[in-house]
């Protein structure tokens, strides 16, 4: 059924397959295009029923292996994530076992999709204030935010065992040995109960899929029916409605029901403060009046590109670093190891195998033919068609890029601020390409260096301070972590789908060597230094500091994990991202002051990756585009079209971070990796048949890119590989598809001096 507003409805006509038997009291719910349904009673006994629906599909049920555990009815059932994907959750219930009678059950199960597998999780109730688990069969349930399950009310089972088991046993007993009097007045006091009937817990609970941990955070409002005031209601849904959670009507009492209909508004707020605002806009500011220096200072075309070749290595070495942190990783990479564990840092250190490769094979072409964009040795080498394809490829990836990272800590910002998302994507969009028009690459570097120190500094001091909160410190936190099976590194399973070593190796590779080697944001810093040996120098440095920063991310969010675990309360349930953890915990942990300081280092590592792919866009657009439609013969006219086209694409950016904001997304680490392979795999393909091959001619390595990409697209559709092997596969099969075109297609011939890693000028 579709409602189509106005009060129409459209009906759907078609006949969805049978289920496999009737039943009722069961739960269901839907991830993906599957619809699953779970347990219920068949009106024999409980059942144990597991069915998939697949709505692609709908020619019929699946019947799946269900829980270890008891059959049961009345059972609770939600889809959410536990911080890798959306898995089912099932908890409570009730099973009349003929040996034991009534069983209210109170433990719970997750099912994972992906893996067909069952866990068992903490039973309802076990990390309360009296550790004692407890059954909540028939009450609505429901996801909320990013990771909490919610369960209003429910039963115990307690009046319900009593009246429909041990009084009834005791009125056949009485029956049988004749005392028929004192049977009726069992079955008055039978009805009595009823009548009388307390109503049913009016305790909100909400479950985290990722710490395992039951909190309290509040009660239901009372009914009151006849006079009599009665607990919440069961039997009935909790559904979503925008932002509110309904819950209309229910069993208040047995065999009475409710007409009452609940609205209620998930809430949960934080205090930023007028210190940590200050602190905040004085970091804003600082960057205003850096960029008003370089302004100032009179800069040329060539300043705005390249600074001049002033920069010393060791500042370029931090400017590529920072550019590829970004916030990206300062915040969801302690979010990933907080719902995960530490699998994915062996991606971050393959630049160490990468650095080697890049310095002495790709970074002299870049310096010894004298260019400002990678893409005119494209040119060069093959032709100004595949310069500008590639130009634009590359444009289209940082377009999308800097909506990524103006979306994430506006995250940040919105969680910790309760400002409007829009607004705080607006203000840090404007904020960045003020300073970036006004001072060129030159304050993009600077800048970056003076952000790495706030960012590092937030990073270190967070994790001195969790600790303290931590019962057992240090020691505790490694014990929790261990228990847990948070510190994992190395998964050697072998699965295309996973990310296993092999894959976060091979991904790792293949994404660094497209950062790296293809990335004009990347390439610009190695031609702002005065020299290919600064340059090399650089790219050291960005690798050595990849090493301690990744084990302090990840470091980041075990101890987050840790802290929540242990503090489960002071998780926010509304919270819609898990990237927002660490932001969260800098609002409400952290002292008045230290809070605004860290939630600047979110920002540095926004901006620092901001402002580098503005910059670095306007100097692929000026440089490979304006250029060559119109001639330009004066500097300034030149370095007018940049500062515009700063401006144009930082509005953009900010266009596509709005509307991001409306998109459900679980892990922006986990879209942005598979992002860079889509968009980047060919354009770092065409660089390795640029420099490996002397056969392969523009027409070829179009080829190669035009399959490469179809070869992406169809494994995205299919789901065929993890998407972190996107950018190896897409580099692979457009180098491969590339050269064995060269073999067939005609070869004219063009002299490569120079331009290949056989022919490549000597370092003058």
């Amino acid at each position: 059924i579709k409602h189509l507003g106005n009060g129409r409805l459209e009906i759907d006509d078609m006949i969805f397959p049978e289920i496999p038997e009737p039943i009722y009291a069961m739960g269901g719910a839907k991830i993906g295009n599957n619809i699953f349904v779970v347990g219920g009673d068949n009106g024999i006994n409980e059942t144990k029923n597991f069915w998939k629906l697949d709505l692609l599909k709908k020619d019929k049920w699946e019947v799946l292996i269900p829980w270890e555990g008891s059959p049961r009815s009345h059972l609770l059932v939600s889809a959410q994530s536990d911080g890798e994907r959306d898995c089912l959750y099932i908890f409570s219930g009730r099973f009349n076992d003929p040996q034991r009678g009534w069983q209210f059950l109170t433990e719970g199960f997750k099912y994972d999709p992906i893996h067909n597998s069952w866990t068992t999780i903490s039973d309802v109730g076990t990390n309360l204030s009296n550790n004692n688990s407890i059954c909540v069969m028939a009450a609505p349930c429901i996801s909320l935010g990013a990771n909490h399950i919610a369960i209003f009310g429910g039963a115990s089972g307690d009046i319900f065992k009593k009246v429909e088991q041990d009084i009834p046993k005791q009125i056949i007993a009485l029956e049988e040995k004749g005392k028929l009097d004192r049977s009726r007045e069992l079955m008055l006091k039978k009805w009595s109960i009823y009548n009388k009937h307390p109503g049913f817990s009016k305790d909100i609970l909400v479950y985290h899929t990722i710490t395992d941990t039951w909190v309290t955070i509040g009660k239901m409002p009372e009914s009151n029916i006849g006079g009599q005031t009665v607990g919440s209601h069961i039997t009935t849904n909790a559904v979503k409605w925008d932002k509110d959670i309904v819950i209309a009507s229910g069993e208040i009492r047995p065999g009475v029901r409710s007409p009452k209909v609940w609205k209620i508004t998930p809430k949960i707020t934080s205090e930023f403060g007028t210190i940590n605002y200050i602190c905040l806009l004085a970091y804003f500011g600082i960057l205003i009046i850096i960029g008003i220096y370089f302004f100032n200072k009179g800069i040329d075309v060539d300043d705005y590109f390249r600074a001049g070749g002033r920069i010393p290595w060791w500042a370029a070495g931090i400017s590529i670093f920072v550019t590829q942190l970004s916030a990206i990783t300062f915040m969801a990479i302690p979010a990933k190891s907080f719902s995960t564990d530490w699998t994915w840092i062996f991606m971050n250190m393959t630049i160490i195998v990468v650095a080697p490769f890049i310095s002495f094979i790709i970074l002299p072409f870049y310096r010894r033919l004298n260019i400002t964009t990678a893409y005119e040795y494209l040119e060069k080498r093959f032709n100004v068609s595949v310069r500008m394809i590639a130009s634009a490829l590359f444009m289209v990836f940082q377009f999308a890029r800097i909506g990524i990272v103006l979306y994430l800590p506006a995250i940040a910002l919105s969680v910790v601020t309760n400002i409007d998302i829009k607004i705080c994507i607006v203000s840090v969009g404007l904020f960045s390409i003020l300073y970036t028009v006004m001072g060129g690459i030159e304050a993009v570097i600077w800048t970056d260096v003076f952000q790495i120190i706030v960012l590092l500094f937030g990073a270190l001091l967070t994790l001195l301070i969790i600790p303290s909160y931590v019962q057992g410190g240090v020691d505790g936190i490694l014990k929790l972590a261990l228990e847990d099976d948070k510190l994992k590194v190395f998964d050697f399973r072998f699965s295309l789908k996973e990310p296993t070593i092999w894959i976060l190796f091979l991904g790792g590779i293949g994404n660094n060597i497209i950062s790296y080697g293809s990335d004009q944001t990347v390439i610009q810093r190695y031609l702002t230094t005065k020299n290919e040996k600064e340059a090399r120098r650089a790219i050291w440095t960005n690798a050595i500091l990849v090493i301690p920063t990744s084990i302090i991310w990840f470091s980041l969010g075990t101890a987050l994990y840790t802290f929540y675990k242990s503090n489960p309360a002071s998780l926010s349930f509304t919270m819609e991202m898990t990237d927002a953890i660490f932001p969260w915990f800098i609002a409400t942990q952290l002292p008045v002051g230290i809070s605004g300081l860290l939630i600047a280092g979110i920002f540095a590592a926004s901006m620092s990756s901001l402002d580098s792919s503005m910059n670095s866009v306007a100097t692929a657009f000026t440089t490979d585009f304006y250029k060559r439609i119109k001639v330009v013969t004066k500097n300034d006219e030149c370095l007018l079209i940049a500062r515009i086209a700063t401006i144009i694409f930082g509005i953009l950016g900010i266009a596509l971070a709005l509307a991001m904001a409306t998109w459900e997304i679980q892990s922006i680490w986990s879209v942005f990796v598979k992002f860079i392979g889509l968009f980047g795999g060919g354009l770092g393909g065409l660089f390795i048949l640029a420099i490996f091959t002397y056969r392969v001619n523009s027409t070829c390595a179009i080829l190669g890119l035009l399959s490469s990409s179809v070869i992406q697209y169809i494994l995205l559709l299919n789901d065929f590989i993890h998407g972190l092997m996107f950018g190896a596969i897409g580099m692979t099969s457009c180098v491969i598809i590339g050269y064995l075109t060269s073999l067939i297609l005609s070869n004219k011939k063009k002299d490569l001096t120079g331009l290949t890693i056989y022919s490549i000028k000597s370092d003058s």
